[in-house]
C-alpha cells in the first residue's frame, strides 16, 4: 500500500526489531499444549450432535440473531440459557454477552461512575484494562495478588472521599500466570468495606468447583461478588459470554452497557451449544482427569528439576519462564519440531524479562505426552 502512515510502519519495524511482530498461523496436528480447550468440548461430538438435535426439535433453525437483542435478536433460547447459567452459578440473573471482551468492556466502560474508583491487579486482562480506559473513573493498578497494598489504598481513598465507589477488580486464574489471588480474603475485605468486587473467572470455569463451576463458587463467596465473568471459549469450548450478578445489575446494563446495546446477538446455534456444554459439564468425567493430568505435570515438572523456573499454580496455565523474545522462540520453535504444539508469550503481552513457554494442560493429554515434552524442555533450559 502507497503512502501507509509512516508512524504506524514505525511501529511494526520496533515489533519485528525485538522478535516481538505477531502473525497469524493456522492449526497443526501437534500435540496440543497450547489451546484454551481444557476439557476438549471443542470437538466433543456428542456435544455437536446435542446441539443440532435441541435446534432441530425446537424449530430454532436460523444461521443469524437478525438484530440487536432490543430489536430482533432476542430469541427464546437467550432466556432458557441465562436461567439455566443463573442456577448453575448460583447467581441472582445472568446476561449473556457476544464474548468475554465484549463482557468486560461493556461492564467497565457503563458501570463506574465519574468520581468513582477501579482498582485492578496489574496482570488483568487487556478487555478489562481496555474497558476501563473507556470509562469516567479513576483507575490505580495494584501489585500482581497483594491483598494487603490493595487493602491500604482503598483505606486512603475512604479517607479523602465518603461518597465515591471503589471498584475492585481480578481474576480467579490468571491467563498468563495461572496463578490465583487469595479470593477468600479479598472477598471479605470487600464485604467489610462496602467496595465492589469483580471478578473473571474465564480460566477457572470447568477446572475449578463442584462440576466445574469456578473458583468464586469452590470457595462460597458467589454472594460477596458484585460481579463475575465467565467465558466459554475456553474450557466450554464454545463461545460468547456472561455477566453474573443481581438482577439490577442487568437491567443496568441491558439500558448502558454499549457493547451490549450495540451489536448483533449471538445465534440460535451459538446459545444452544452453550447449553448442552452446560449439561455436558455436569456429567463429564473430563473434569476429574485434567485435575490428574495438573497434579502429575506438576510432579514431572519436579522430576525434571524444572521447579525455579515454572510459576507455581494449580490450574491447567503452567508458565515456564524463559527471558528474551529471542531465545524462547526459538525453544519453542524446537519443541514444536518435536511434535508439541507449546507456544511462546513473548513482550510486550508480558513484561519484558518475563517472556515464557505457556503449557495448557487438557483431560486428553497423556502421562505420556506430559512426561515427553517436559523432558524434552528440560534439556534446553
Amino acid at each position: 500500500m502507497k503512502n501507509f502512515p509512516k508512524k504506524l510502519q514505525q511501529k511494526l519495524d520496533n515489533r519485528i526489531a525485538d522478535n516481538a511482530l505477531r502473525q497469524l498461523v493456522t492449526q497443526n496436528n501437534l500435540v496440543d499444549f497450547s489451546s484454551n480447550d481444557y476439557l476438549g468440548f471443542s470437538i466433543n461430538e456428542t456435544l455437536f450432535k446435542n446441539t443440532h438435535q435441541y435446534l432441530t426439535e425446537n424449530n430454532l433453525n436460523k444461521n443469524g440473531a437478525t438484530g440487536s437483542r432490543l430489536l430482533t435478536g432476542n430469541h427464546s433460547l437467550y432466556k432458557i440459557v441465562e436461567t439455566q447459567l443463573s442456577q448453575c452459578h448460583n447467581s441472582e440473573n445472568a446476561l449473556l454477552f457476544n464474548s468475554g471482551y465484549d463482557a468486560n468492556l461493556g461492564f467497565f466502560s457503563s458501570v463506574p461512575q465519574r468520581g468513582d474508583i477501579i482498582f485492578y491487579d496489574e496482570y488483568i486482562h487487556a478487555s478489562i484494562r481496555d474497558g476501563i480506559t473507556m470509562s469516567h473513573a479513576k483507575a490505580y493498578k495494584f501489585k500482581h495478588n497483594d491483598i494487603e497494598t490493595l487493602a491500604q489504598k482503598c483505606r486512603e481513598q475512604d479517607k479523602n472521599n465518603e461518597d465515591i465507589n471503589i471498584y475492585v477488580v481480578t481474576e480467579s486464574v490468571f491467563s498468563m500466570d495461572g496463578d490465583s489471588p487469595n479470593l477468600k480474603a479479598l472477598a471479605i475485605l470487600c464485604a467489610e468495606h462496602n467496595y465492589h468486587l469483580i471478578i473473571d473467572e474465564a480460566h477457572a470455569l470447568g477446572v475449578f468447583g463442584t462440576n466445574g463451576v469456578g473458583l468464586v463458587q469452590a470457595l462460597e463467596i458467589e454472594q460477596l461478588v458484585f460481579a463475575r465473568i465467565v467465558t466459554f471459549g475456553k474450557a466450554m469450548g464454545c463461545h460468547g459470554a456472561a455477566i453474573l450478578g443481581s438482577t439490577t445489575l442487568k437491567n443496568y446494563l441491558v439500558n448502558f452497557s454499549r457493547t451490549f446495546i450495540y451489536t448483533t446477538g449471538l445465534p440460535p446455534h451459538s446459545v444452544a451449544t452453550i447449553k448442552t456444554a452446560y449439561n455436558e459439564l455436569l456429567q463429564t468425567k473430563a473434569i476429574t482427569q485434567l485435575k490428574q493430568n495438573i497434579a502429575f505435570f506438576k510432579s514431572e515438572i519436579e522430576k525434571n528439576q524444572l521447579q525455579r523456573l515454572f510459576i507455581d499454580s494449580n490450574s491447567a496455565i503452567q508458565c515456564c519462564i524463559i527471558t528474551g523474545n529471542n531465545t524462547v522462540k526459538a525453544i519453542a520453535k524446537t519443541i514444536q519440531e518435536n511434535r508439541f504444539s507449546v507456544k511462546p508469550i513473548l513482550s510486550p503481552t508480558v513484561p519484558k524479562g518475563q517472556e515464557r513457554l505457556r503449557f495448557c494442560l487438557h483431560a486428553y493429554n497423556s502421562k505420556k505426552e506430559i512426561s515427553e515434552v517436559l523432558s524434552l524442555l528440560s534439556t534446553f533450559v
